[in-house]
This record gives structure tokens, C-alpha cells and sequence, in this order.
């Protein structure tokens, strides 16, 4: 066997400050000092007899001969917790990470997540939110449940997908709005603020398409905000109006405090689907939840 094996340990240390590009970080989730994780990296480098990181400002970056070990090490590493998941499954018992984007986690799946804590009380669920995709590989989450075809920079696992549901998209505005504009025909929402909101792929160029009206993008307002709910709260004020799907806007409409003015709706519209990784050590929780979610849907 090389000789230079012995140095596993040092690998390791090496790959998570390699990935995190600094010391610091590295220590956090190795839960060590930063001083020890400086040692190891030291040690490693007097063992290989090179220079595998370079000091840049506060960041640690890798050499070229680095960037190359760095590559192998990886590999080498995903490889072997493949290997290990294969072999091994943690019981379904346990926490279970689901990511999706802010929008449908606080008006779809936050609203109905207590009917799955009831039938699996041992299962906690942890949702994270974000607009960008999240990074299967590396722990971000368990389950993705994504607008999109595909998950962005987890092309290297094998991951499963699985159709949710598709919804057409419609204009929402507030019953005010639509009474000051004595809403009657589509292309007077041109006259309005057009909101957009950056976890939605909802153009509102293609629905005025659909509904037959000619859209200067020059010549509209156009009001662009961080989330769903920012988009909600500006549409409910009467600030303007907001492509969205009858579940995510159901029940503001239910209150009174939006209304549908057309129903005229964009189709195909706004498709959600679920990744994970075939060989999470996790499946029999993630395979209890794509379950839930199924028979959820169905109702």
C-alpha cells in the first residue's frame, strides 16, 4: 500500500478548508480549532513537500498543485460516502431537510406541513428556502422541490425527479385596484405597476401574449421585489398587480384582499418538481414524505 495513506487524515481536513476556502470555516464544521485545522494543513504539505493553499486577504486559496489534489481528494471522498450509503440507511426516525423557494414553502407547504408532522411525529421537518438552487452534494438539503427541469450544480449525483403538479398563472390585484381602473378588458393592467418577484418565472410579457395584447416593455412599470410575499403585500396595498397561481393566492382571494380580475390564464404555467439523491442514507424519510406530498396533491 502507498506509503502516503497516512496522510488520510490530513485529506480530510484538507478538502473541507479546500471547499470552503478558508481555515476559519473549515474549523466550524469540523468542530475543532482554527489552529488545529492550520497544524493538520501544515503537516500535510512538510508530508507531500508542497504548497497547497496561498493566503488571499482573509481567504485561503489553492496552489496549482492544490487545485489537482483538491480534484482527486473530492472524488476520492464522494466515492467512498456512496459506498458507505449503499451499505447503510439511517432508520426513517430522524430530521428531514426539504428546500424549496420562499413563495411555495410559505403559501403551499408551511400551511399543510402539520398534516405530515401528525402522521410521522418522529420525523422533524427542516425547510430552508432560497432562490437559488440548493446543492444537493453537499448537505444544503435532502429534498428540492423546484420550479425548474432540472437542479442546477448537482449534475454529479444521481438524482431522482419526480413530477408535483403544473398550475396555470393568472393576474392577481386588489379589489381597490381593479375598482379604480373599472377593470372590463386585460390591457388596462398596461396602465398599472407590473410586479415581478425574483422566485418566480412568471413573464408577464408571455400572458399579455395569450390574452392578445401588445406589450411595450419600455413603456410599462415595472416594480421588481426579493420575494412572493413582498409581491403580495405590494399588490394588496393597491400598488399594482401580480402573475401567480390559485394556490399560492387561494386564500388572500378567500379574505377579500385580492381578487382575479381575468380569467385569462398562462399556460403552460408554473411546474413544480421534486429532486434527491438515489443514495441518500435518508430514503426511507425521504420516500415517507414524496408520499405525503403525493397524496396532498391529490386532494
Amino acid at each position: 500500500m502507498d506509503a502516503r495513506l497516512h496522510h488520510l487524515p490530513g485529506l480530510r481536513y484538507f478538502e473541507v478548508a479546500a471547499r470552503l476556502n478558508s481555515y476559519s470555516r473549515a474549523a466550524e464544521e469540523l468542530f475543532i480549532s482554527q489552529a488545529a485545522v492550520s497544524q493538520k494543513i501544515r503537516q500535510l504539505e512538510e508530508g507531500l513537500g508542497c504548497k497547497l493553499f496561498m493566503r488571499d486577504g482573509r481567504d485561503m486559496r489553492l496552489t496549482e498543485q492544490g487545485k489537482t489534489l483538491y480534484k482527486h481528494v473530492s472524488q476520492g471522498l464522494e466515492s467512498i460516502v456512496t459506498g458507505l450509503n449503499q451499505i447503510q440507511s439511517e432508520p426513517i426516525d430522524g430530521i428531514l431537510c426539504v428546500s424549496s423557494t420562499p413563495s411555495f414553502a410559505s403559501r403551499w407547504l408551511l400551511p399543510r406541513l402539520w398534516k405530515f408532522s401528525v402522521q410521522y411525529p418522529n420525523i422533524p421537518i427542516r425547510v430552508v428556502t432560497s432562490c437559488d438552487a440548493p446543492n444537493l452534494k453537499q448537505g444544503d438539503a435532502d429534498i428540492a422541490i423546484w420550479q425548474e427541469e432540472t437542479l442546477e450544480g448537482n449534475n454529479a449525483l444521481k438524482l431522482h425527479k419526480e413530477f408535483l403538479f403544473e398550475e396555470t398563472i393568472y393576474p392577481f390585484c386588489s379589489p381597490n385596484l381593479a375598482e379604480h381602473l373599472s377593470l372590463i378588458g386585460p390591457e388596462q393592467l398596461l396602465k398599472t405597476w407590473l410586479i415581478h418577484y425574483e422566485s418566480g418565472g412568471y413573464p408577464w410579457q408571455t400572458w399579455f401574449a395569450q390574452a392578445g395584447v401588445k406589450m411595450d416593455k419600455e413603456s410599462v412599470q415595472w416594480m421588481d421585489v426579493s420575494t412572493f410575499d413582498h409581491a403580495m403585500n405590494a399588490v394588496m396595498a393597491g400598488h399594482g398587480a401580480c402573475l401567480a397561481s390559485d394556490s399560492l393566492a387561494s386564500d388572500y382571494v378567500e379574505r377579500g384582499l385580492l381578487i382575479k380580475p381575468f380569467e385569462i390564464g398562462m399556460t403552460p404555467g408554473v411546474q413544480f418538481n421534486l429532486f434527491y439523491n438515489d443514495e441518500s442514507p435518508r430514503r426511507q424519510r425521504i420516500k415517507a414524505f414524496t408520499n405525503w406530498l403525493h397524496s396532498e396533491i391529490a386532494e
